[in-house]
């Protein structure tokens, strides 16, 4: 699938910070940038979201990975896996996070966040009282809130960009883990 939509130019100065950042210009940035209004509420809304402090950093990035899985964002699994080599995340989990039900690496705990994940991303959302509680028992309820909005910016995120046809960049190549294909209940394969 190629993009939907034609990459726009993008300024100079934001360009060359993208750069710096990624190595590389995000294709989803290039893209929305379309509607430059648009593609700045996102990034701030990213950037923000990135400053939240209430959930452990490492719980948030598998509930994202598990919902970029979940809508078959492999933009977002690759940019996921490069940000987990850099933020200290155990990149053989992260590997897994695509087929978390079947694999044995992952704690009770990250196994909850991550069925929340997918619950709150199918349609209707299954979410239900007892997993809710599990987790507002386990985080307390500023992360359990903050967990909640940020697999609510993912499902944003992870739904543009594959509504966009967006794919893999090329960002996990820098880690030595490959983006794993994803079993189970929706059947989403990743390439």
């Amino acid at each position: 699938m190629a993009l939907r939509i034609s990459k726009a130019t993008l300024p100079a100065e934001l360009t060359e910070s993208m750069i710096k950042q990624f190595g590389a210009v995000p294709e989803p940035v290039e893209v929305v940038w379309h509607n430059p209004s648009v593609a700045t509420t996102i990034l701030e809304l990213g950037g923000r979201a990135a400053g939240w402090n209430a959930c452990d950093g490492h719980l948030k990035s598998f509930a994202h990975m598990a919902v970029a899985a979940m809508v078959g964002c492999s933009w977002c699994l690759d940019i996921g896996y490069f940000q987990a080599q850099h933020k200290g995340l155990d990149l053989a989990k992260a590997s897994q996070v695509p087929r978390w039900r079947e694999s044995t690496v992952f704690t009770p705990l990250e196994r909850d966040v991550m069925e929340y994940a997918e619950a709150m991303t199918t349609t209707p959302i299954t979410v239900t009282d007892e997993m809710s509680a599990s987790l507002l028992e386990q985080l307390g309820p500023a992360a359990l809130v903050e967990l909640t909005a940020l697999i609510g910016f993912a499902n944003l995120s992870t739904r543009v960009n594959t509504a966009h046809g967006i794919k893999s960049q090329g960002y996990s190549d820098a880690c030595e883990i490959p983006l794993t294909k994803r079993t189970g209940k929706s059947g989403v394969v990743l390439k």
